[in-house]
């Protein structure tokens, strides 16, 4: 993974107001940064950049050189709109678009309407004092131009409306028909400049994307918000467009995932070679509530030597890793992809390979699910806000259970048949073989390629149907067992990691999450 660097402008949404404001995105390696706009003191003796106040000069051609709108009425403050070149606004050097107007003539304005601002100022005489302060959260329906000072080459008043300028470039009640002095800036006075200020920064070290409205499947349209490890939250970031939405993901993605591999390099350093952390990452849990409604939690999930953890936060020392809300042996557990809106002939190839023909009721709108299934018939439903996050769980799940197959070599069950205490081992050298418990006597044993099927109760008993290398006749054999999931979740993962041995382009060929990714 290359880390991305990048930025762009794009809108903070406010679900409260619902409004959006401008803003400017900066994605470095390790940090994404929300900057707002302000105007700061670059020169000068610093009066506070907060509030400037400005003298105007009304000229007989062009007036205050200004336009305006917004106003009480709009829950806005009037705010300066449009800077016509070279006329008496421009000539001061200290005002922007954008900036509120706080005071007119010592008269306050804060809480204005439109009209009232534009009778003020159009009748204050030659010389205008006003006050201002840069508004850095001017709602996107202003439609303020983000440069300034805007050349404008419309000099129509237009309507006095919030979503259209009042040009304040017309001469007013000027009693003065000499031509005036330039509003120009004095040596001494302090010098503006309008510049991107970070407002916030993310931290992307274990960091975590959510596409989705708060409790619902509904996906925000070209949005997203970015949630640090401590919980804070960039807000909700929209983009102009649905490419430009899918390039901040994959970026901010790209860079959280090479944050999580170093992490998990740093992790493995304390680690023994059989309990290195294969991969982990943050994922979306599906709880069933009481009223039957679905409700998504993050969880953060790891695969680390023989265990699949389940974290509500992610393990961040040594010491962490005991506090998982749940721990499951990776031979007795099956991953499974639910849905990727792949056409049905996929469906069917994902059920056939996986061999599980359980029925799940899920009227899930989410795209990239996936399930672990574990013992007793249970199962964690998760969902991923990413098509190439799906797939790289499929591939580090497979490369898990493989490894651990590997290592633990063999697992016995205590069974029964017929009132008979039994054993039964799965070997990945050997196959299977059952014997007594009590004299360890050998009663059967065949190799994974003679298991032509089985058949269970749901419960605890299941038919093992086998054939017999010399007579070619099909054996059943009949077992009970406490946790039956648990023993046909190890035989599924001691086939597949002895296919992958034997052939592990066939396994590979068998991915349907990177087989939709690549084909997309």
């Amino acid at each position: 993974l290359v880390p991305q660097t990048k930025t762009g402008i794009a809108l903070l949404y406010d679900e409260v107001s619902e409004n959006a404001y401008d803003i400017r995105l900066k994605l470095t390696k390790e940090v994404l940064t929300i900057q707002k706009q302000d105007v700061v003191c670059v020169s000068g003796s610093d009066h506070s950049a907060n509030h400037r106040t400005v003298k105007l000069r009304r000229q007989p051609v062009g007036g205050l050189g200004l336009s305006i709108k917004g106003g009480a009425e709009h829950k806005v403050p009037v705010v300066i709109s449009k800077i016509f070149k070279d006329q008496a606004a421009d000539q001061t050097g200290m005002l922007f678009i954008g900036d509120a107007i706080i005071q007119v003539n010592g008269i306050n304005v804060e809480s204005a309407t439109h009209e009232e601002v534009v009778h003020l100022l159009r009748n204050a005489g030659d010389e205008v004092t006003i006050t201002v302060q840069y508004l850095r959260e001017a709602p996107s329906f202003l439609k303020l131009p983000l440069g300034s000072p805007g050349p404008s080459s419309d000099h129509s008043s237009g309507a006095s409306s919030p979503l259209f300028d009042s040009g304040l470039h017309l001469n007013g009640n000027s009693t003065n028909t000499a031509p005036s002095s330039p509003s120009s800036p004095i040596a001494n006075e302090p010098k503006y400049e309008k510049r991107w200020l970070d407002a916030l920064s993310v931290p992307l070290s274990m960091a975590r994307i959510s596409r989705y409205k708060t409790g619902t499947d509904k996906l925000r349209s070209n949005a997203f918000e970015v949630l640090a490890l401590d919980g804070v939250s960039t807000g909700i970031l929209q983009l102009y467009t649905a490419q430009e939405s899918a390039d901040w993901l994959r970026a901010i993605s790209t860079n959280i995932s090479d944050l999580t591999l170093q992490n998990m390099k740093m992790a493995n350093k304390c680690c023994s070679p059989s309990d290195q952390v294969i991969h982990m990452g943050w994922v979306n849990e599906r709880l069933e509530g009481t009223d039957s409604s679905q409700l998504y939690k993050f969880k953060f999930l790891a695969l680390k030597g023989s265990s699949f953890y389940i974290f509500s936060t992610p393990p961040v020392s040594t010491l962490d890793w005991v506090r998982a809300e749940k721990i499951y042996n990776l031979c007795d557990v099956i991953f499974k992809i639910h849905k990727l809106w792949l056409a049905d002939d996929c469906w069917l190839q994902a059920n056939l390979y996986l061999g599980i023909h359980q029925d799940y009721d899920f009227e899930d709108q989410r795209p990239y699910c996936f399930s672990v299934l574990v013992g007793h018939g249970k199962s964690h439903y998760f969902n991923v806000e990413l098509g190439n996050e799906l797939a790289v769980w499929e591939k580090s799940f497979q490369r898990a259970i493989f490894l651990e197959v590997q290592r633990t070599g063999s697992k016995t069950y205590v069974c029964s048949w017929q009132g008979d205490t039994l054993c039964f081992t799965v070997d990945f050298a050997l196959g299977f073989t059952c014997f007594d418990s009590k004299t360890k006597n050998v009663l059967w044993r065949f190799k994974f390629s003679q298991l032509k099927g089985s058949s269970d109760d749901g419960k605890t008993r299941v038919k093992l149907l086998f054939q017999n290398l010399d007579t070619k006749q099909i054996e059943t054999k009949e077992l009970e067992f406490q946790d039956l999931t648990a023993v046909l979740h190890c035989i599924h993962s001691f086939i597949a990691a002895k296919v992958a041995s034997v052939d592990p382009v066939f396994m590979d060929s068998q991915s349907i999450a990177r087989k939709y990714m690549y084909s997309n």
